[in-house]
């Protein structure tokens, strides 16, 4: 069987305590760094005056080239780990620099306001 579609998230709402452990989630951000020796990337980016980190697991999307200040799109299902990080398990992590953020916040608040619309209240 396989998962549920992901819904894109912003950086700032996956560490909400909002989501739950196995979620599949769709987010951005700007690598920042990345170890390969613990596959673990961290994607950044600002949001209403402050920075938010998205902790990314990256062990089965290895070997990828990582390109440190790149924009990047990840799709994956939530971990909670030990200290109360909330982990992003990537499925798929791809380079989208030349991506009009803006552009694609628009069209996910878009979306929302869409499908609030069209689904009747419970």
């Amino acid at each position: 069987m396989l998962p549920a579609a992901a819904v894109a998230f912003f950086p700032w709402e996956i560490n909400s305590g909002s989501l739950q452990e196995g979620e599949s989630v769709r987010t951005f951000g700007r690598l920042m760094s990345y170890q390969p020796e613990e596959s673990k990337a961290t994607l950044t980016t600002r949001h209403a005056s402050a920075q938010h980190e998205v902790i990314v697991h990256t062990l089965f999307v290895e070997p990828f080239n990582a390109i440190i200040g790149a924009q990047y799109m990840v799709l994956g299902e939530i971990e909670n780990s030990e200290g109360g990080m909330v982990v992003v398990r990537a499925r798929v992590l791809n380079c989208v620099d030349g991506v009009n953020i803006a552009l694609f916040q628009k069209a996910v608040n878009q979306q929302r306001s869409f499908f609030r619309e069209a689904m009747p209240p419970d």
